[in-house]
């Protein structure tokens, strides 16, 4: 079984998951079980699987929902909410970029006004 494409959209992670059979997928969040998990046919042995995120995974810091089937993990789901961890790099990157941005716009708009 392989996730071949996911992604998150509206608040429901989304993939298609190459297998023989439906497979049974359940998604946790800190050992506790997330509901409304969907299995549905896709085309050609693959199945769509859709993770609803609930309002109350989301909290300050890093949080992950792990995917599996069985005893096999699909996926990881991470989230990063709240104010910049200290040595995360992925806040850092964003705030860099965020930065850049501001940065961009302000050399460019120097450029327009000569």
């Amino acid at each position: 079984m392989k996730v071949e494409l996911g992604k998150i959209a509206g608040g429901v992670w989304e993939a298609v998951v190459a297998a023989d059979a439906p497979p049974v997928i359940e998604a946790l969040h800190g050992g506790r079980a997330v509901e409304g998990v969907t299995v549905k046919p896709g085309a050609s042995g693959r199945f769509v699987v859709r993770v609803p995120i609930p309002a109350w995974v989301l909290n300050e810091g890093v949080q992950t929902i792990l995917v599996q089937a069985g005893n096999a993990r699909l996926a990881v789901i991470t989230l990063v909410a709240g104010e910049p961890l200290d040595g995360d790099f992925r806040a850092e990157l964003s705030l860099l970029r965020a930065e850049l941005d501001v940065l961009k716009r302000a050399f460019q708009r120097h450029v327009r006004e000569g």
